[in-house]
């Protein structure tokens, strides 16, 4: 999937709202896109954007409040032209109402044995 959007814009976003999280699998993850396109955005975010980095695996940083928002990244995303946006997470974050598409290709990664039905783009079981 990755190599198929060589001469695409992505990113990368990672949900750091929990640190009960398969870290090494999310690290494996974001390694990956590392590798194979170096250029990949990697954003840290729970309620909020936490930082906008190019990809590298031992930079995540993990919270323990457990609230997440979808909202500032997916319009992040919308803003900078992205046209893949791949998100790590476990989909039990807020996004607004009003926010029920997004023009750009969306990929939920969820490193979780139950993949939940999400609300536009395609859900991936990645554990």
């Amino acid at each position: 999937m990755i190599q198929k959007r060589a001469d695409k814009k992505i990113a990368l976003a990672v949900d750091t709202s929990t640190a009960e999280v398969r870290t090494i699998l999310i690290n494996n993850i974001v390694k990956l896109f590392e590798e194979i396109k170096p250029e990949t955005l990697l954003v840290q975010a729970d309620f909020k954007i936490r930082s906008i980095t190019p990809v590298k695996a031992d930079t995540i940083k993990y919270y323990k409040h457990g609230k997440s928002s979808y909202t500032e990244v997916l319009e992040w995303a919308k803003n900078e032209k992205i046209d893949s946006l791949f998100y790590i997470t476990d989909v039990t974050g807020y996004i607004y109402e009003e926010i029920t598409n997004v023009d750009y290709e969306m990929f939920w990664l969820v490193p979780d044995d139950y993949l939940p039905k999400v609300p536009f783009g395609k859900a991936i079981k990645v554990a």
